[in-house]
């Protein structure tokens, strides 16, 4: 029966850790929803499950459980996919979860070669090909105007005790991204304020918003933050901001 040595489980668990960690580093960078935590954990959750079938001595265990993972996995990106107005977000970091997975298995069925090339096709697939999918999205679609002004909110929920701080850092953030705000709602409900900026924004809303998204999310207060695109009737419907 195969038996496998404290050495090589430690060797297999530190390699699918370290490729989820990598994977994680380039998601944190970007102030994505899943980070270097969550997918250091999605990769050694992976590679734990398939070492036990590994150390049980089963030699057709870790293909089986490998499939499970795949189908676990499934349920877990399912839950940071999020509809948002007319689109969808969180793509992207499902697909990361899945691929640090698998990166967990190759590690943990003693890959580690594998691994690591995965992992690095992983990070160039959101270091290189980013730039080409925002080339892609500039391309003006037929019967559009690529000049058009759209308005769009950013909205952020902070501790009340850090309104002030952040009011400030929302403006000024817009202002480094040559964005003028229309307007500033603040509303507060106990230890909560809620702010709400409004701008105007001539191409790629996206990429506008970015940088003032990827800042504002490193601030401490900040329990909830995102952008949409205004609704001139919700915006209609809106109660009166709080002074």
């Amino acid at each position: 029966m195969h038996s496998l040595s404290t050495f090589d489980f430690l060797i297999r668990l530190s390699a699918g850790t370290g490729c989820g960690a990598l994977i994680g580093v380039e998601r944190q960078w970007r102030a994505r929803m899943a980070g270097l935590r969550t997918n250091a954990l999605v990769a050694t959750g992976a590679t734990l499950f398939v070492l036990y079938s590994e150390a049980v001595g089963d030699t057709g265990s870790p293909t089986r459980v490998a499939s499970y993972v795949v189908s676990g996995i499934g349920f877990l990106g399912g839950g940071v996919i999020l509809r948002d107005g007319a689109g969808v977000r969180g793509l992207n970091t499902a697909a990361t979860l899945w691929c640090s997975a698998a990166a967990g298995v190759l590690a943990a069925s003693g890959h580690l070669s594998f691994a690591v090339l995965g992992t690095v096709v992983v990070l160039a697939v959101h270091v290189v090909l980013r730039p080409a999918g925002r080339l892609l999205d500039r391309a003006p679609a037929a019967g559009t105007d690529p000049d058009a002004t759209v308005r769009a909110t950013v909205h952020l929920v902070c501790e009340r005790t850090s309104e002030t701080h952040l009011r400030a850092l929302l403006l000024q953030t817009l202002a480094a991204s040559a964005l003028a705000p229309r307007g500033l709602r603040a509303r507060r409900e106990g230890d909560t304020a809620s702010l709400r900026a409004t701008v105007s924004i001539s191409g790629d809303v996206a990429a506008a918003l970015e940088q003032v998204i990827s800042r504002l999310s490193l601030e401490p207060g900040v329990s909830d933050l995102h952008w949409h695109m205004d609704d001139e009737e919700a915006e209609r419907e809106r109660p009166p901001a709080l002074a």
